[in-house]
């Protein structure tokens, strides 16, 4: 078991940096989205930038737009992983918030085994073949002037869904250790796992359910 837990450790570094790191994007981006913008409506930019078209056969307009969205499609798939570990995304289920720490974790648990690593695997087969036919095809920008070699924004996929199995089996192996491990292991477990309903919100939770149920006033 403490094997596992090392696993999970490695894993989880290696997603979490990888989000860290490709989290700075947001940085570049929204600047080249401001600098787009704001020159479109500057006369001798735009004639400067018609002249390095006709000239050279690039658009710095449509190639900013295109770079704009691929940035924007690296920062969201290489940060899945690092999203799911600190349990960012949403939670609907109320069901579950109000269940024990115990039994949150088996749902957890036979949700990624059912369905988070097989459609994540799935995910990556399809977008290998997906970036290997756009390399063939030498699939290129829908513009003529725009960034070619799609398939390298396309092989994107195939790491960022990488990048969130290896988050998603750090979780599963942590809900391992904390449902089958002893008490040292499931507390080191239980340190790292994120989606655990905090235990002020526990009582509140409870009490909501009980006033809706059959008995309470609302009802009657």
């Amino acid at each position: 078991m403490g094997a596992l837990l090392t696993l999970a450790e490695v894993l989880d570094r290696i997603s979490r940096n990888a989000g860290k790191i490709v989290s700075w994007i947001i940085v570049p981006l929204v600047l080249m989205i401001m600098f787009d913008v704001i020159t479109r409506k500057i006369d001798f930019i735009k004639n400067a930038s018609a002249e390095i078209t006709i000239k050279y056969g690039y658009s710095v307009s449509f190639i900013l737009q295109d770079l704009q969205w691929h940035l924007h499609g690296i920062l969201l798939l290489l940060t899945f992983g690092f999203g799911y570990l600190l349990n960012a995304h949403v939670r609907v289920d109320i069901f579950r918030e109000a269940a024990s720490r115990r039994r949150q974790a088996w749902i957890e648990l036979l949700g990624l085994l059912i369905c988070g690593i097989p459609f994540l695997l799935v995910m990556i087969y399809f977008s290998w073949i997906m970036t290997y036919s756009s390399f063939m095809q030498g699939e290129g920008s829908e513009s003529q002037v725009g960034i070619g070699m799609r398939f390298i924004i396309k092989s994107f996929l195939i790491s960022g869904f990488t990048v969130a199995l290896m988050a998603v089996l750090a979780t599963f192996l942590r809900c391992i250790a904390y449902l089958f491990g002893n008490g040292e292991q499931q507390r080191r477990a239980e340190a790292k796992l994120q989606f655990f309903t905090d235990d002020d919100a526990l009582p509140k939770l409870i009490l909501e359910q009980q006033n809706q149920g059959p008995g309470s006033q609302g009802d009657k």
